[in-house]
């Protein structure tokens, strides 16, 4: 019994189930191509049954990418990244946004006269 230890007999790690037999059959699908800008072709695989999109983005480049190979669609524009202040300001004039300051530090002036606890 030297050498046993815990070896399972008859598979190997990792078998997995022996053919369609065992899971049942596949779903019928269709091989769809997507072209992007760049020259790049991509084959996605659809259910028969599934609405195929129209555009799919490229899993190489990220850009869009369509059905028609003569006429890939064009690159999406990418906006510059705006921090918080930069929204406020295009919402805000310059005077409003000095009105909403003052009433806020005449607020916080009334809270501390009066006592209160402000963190």
């Amino acid at each position: 019994m030297a050498g046993a230890g815990n070896a399972i007999r008859g598979s190997r790690v990792g078998a997995g189930p022996m053919g369609e037999a065992e899971r049942g059959e596949a779903a019928p699908r269709q091989a769809v191509t997507y072209f992007c800008s760049h020259a790049h072709s991509s084959v996605v695989t659809f259910s028969v049954e599934a609405t195929v999109p129209d555009s799919w983005d490229c899993p190489k480049c990220g850009l869009p990418a369509g059905r028609d190979s003569e006429n890939a669609p064009p690159a999406t524009k990418i906006e510059p990244y705006k921090t918080h202040l930069a929204y406020v300001k295009e919402r805000r004039s310059d005077q409003e946004a000095a009105d909403i300051l003052d009433e806020a530090l005449s607020l916080l002036r009334r809270r501390r006269k009066s006592g209160d606890l402000i963190f």
